[in-house]
């Protein structure tokens, strides 16, 4: 995720931003870019990975693992499992 973000950011020049007053000054995306940046996002969520899922398959999409990793760590702080060991996949 963060090789995701700093690779499109990079990118990113002063005159992608615009400011905008609501009581306070906040620097927001230009629409265009932001809509860019949300496909692009939501287009890396659905990347597969090749890490078997909890149930049934020996691939799933990223935002499946991000999801389940979640839900087992969630246990784990729970008491519910003794143990968590995360699965960490490398992204092309």
């Amino acid at each position: 995720m963060d090789d995701f973000i700093l690779s499109y950011a990079r990118n990113l020049k002063p005159k992608d931003f615009a400011l905008k007053d609501q009581g306070y000054e906040r620097e927001y995306l230009r629409d265009k870019i932001q809509n860019d940046y949300l496909k692009k996002l939501n287009a890396f969520f659905l990347t597969k990975v090749q890490v078997p899922r909890m149930r049934i398959g020996k691939q799933q999409e990223l935002e499946t693992l991000i999801n389940e990793e979640a839900l087992l760590f969630a246990q784990y702080l729970r008491g519910e499992k003794t143990t968590w060991h995360p699965r960490v996949v490398e992204l092309p």
